[in-house]
């Protein structure tokens, strides 16, 4: 079973780069980049919150379980 993690399909839809979501989220480009490439292994819902809204989207357009 595994999280699978969608935000790299997310900032395309907005045309958004890592590095302005790591503005907009305030969080470091390495650590988007590990939660983008799938390596993290948890996130803070308060993290998920600030992509969230800097995206305009939901927690399930970011993160999908897979049995």
């Amino acid at each position: 079973m595994a999280i699978i993690v969608h935000l790299d399909v997310m900032m395309a839809k907005r045309k958004m780069s890592l590095n302005e979501l790591s503005e907009k989220v305030e969080v470091t480009l390495s650590n988007l980049s590990i939660l983008k490439n799938g390596k993290a292994k948890a996130i803070r819902f308060s993290t998920l919150m600030a992509i969230c809204k800097a995206l305009d989207c939901q927690p399930g357009d970011i993160l999908e379980y897979a049995p």
